[in-house]
């Protein structure tokens, strides 16, 4: 099939199989901290097949280590798939005084290692830089030898190190666009999580992105903005054209689908809505 579209007939056969629908936790941010399993029981009954998995309040995974989480996550039926971090450390607004929990905080720059071997003790396969310094063209290049040198110690442990992208990355800064940057320098192995609603307020058409860069962007989260690109969404209430999008996911190597929604209103109705309208257009 190459980089070749689907038809809808040929979706119905491969979507179920080769790509279960996941979720992104950090959108049920600090309620995980307070009822783990009976969270994760629901989102299992709604369909959701795979996790993502986030910072927590707690420290570790969501209180829990490693293998313990990956025991609680099997025991309902969710493989846990991938795991983010942060790539240099949270630098808050200086008016803006963060919960002392936020202190648990690792970074790639200063914890690669540790981050890499509690992942792959939990049986992840992939990790997750979730956002990197990208200030300045120097940030950006020294954030570009942090993402090198972790790929490298990931590819050692058996994992497959991906980056996250927001908006700003497709800003220019300093006369360079750190995103193409990081396609272009760093090696092949490192993959993209394309978040598409934020390549999608940033201007851009990820599926041109999956044309020029075949393969390269095994995770996706699937998330959905309002039609000014200021409020985010339950999947398919928004203007983003998941159908188009998911209709090449072959050509941009799709692996994992994760569902998101930052901070919203209803988590539990949000990802109700999202995961039905997925199921509908991709059958």
């Amino acid at each position: 099939m190459g980089g070749m579209a689907l038809s809808n007939a040929a979706w119905s056969h491969v979507l179920p199989a080769n790509y279960p629908i996941g979720i992104q936790l950090f959108t049920f941010f600090g309620q995980l901290d307070n009822d783990l399993t009976g969270i994760l029981k629901q989102i299992a009954d709604l369909g959701y097949k795979d996790l993502e998995s986030a910072f927590s309040m707690k420290g570790g995974y969501y209180g829990l280590k490693p293998k313990e989480f990956a025991q609680v996550a099997k025991d309902l039926g969710l493989g846990w798939r991938s795991h983010h971090v942060m790539g240099t450390p949270f630098v808050p607004p200086p008016d803006v005084k963060l919960p002392d929990g936020f202190q648990k905080m690792r970074s790639l720059r200063d914890n690669y290692q540790e981050l890499i071997d509690e992942a792959a003790e939990g049986g992840v396969k992939y990790l997750v830089c979730a956002s990197i310094d990208i200030k300045s063209g120097d940030a950006v290049k020294s954030s570009i030898e942090i993402l090198s040198k972790t790929g490298e110690a990931c590819k050692k442990a058996g994992l497959t190190l991906a980056y996250h992208n927001h908006d700003g990355e497709f800003k220019n800064v300093d006369g360079i666009v750190p995103y193409d940057l990081f396609l272009s320098q760093l090696n092949k192995d490192i993959k993209m999580e394309l978040d598409l609603a934020w390549v999608s307020k940033a201007g851009l058409d990820p599926v041109e992105l999956f044309k020029k860069h075949p393969g390269r962007f095994p995770l996706w989260h699937v998330k959905d903005f309002d039609k000014e690109f200021k409020t985010l969404m339950p999947v398919g209430s928004g203007v983003i054209d998941f159908k188009r999008i998911f209709d090449n996911a072959k050509l941009a190597g799709l692996v994992h689908p994760f569902v998101e929604h930052d901070m919203p209103p209803n988590a539990m109705e949000s990802i109700t809505s999202s995961i039905k309208y997925l199921n509908g257009i991709l059958k």
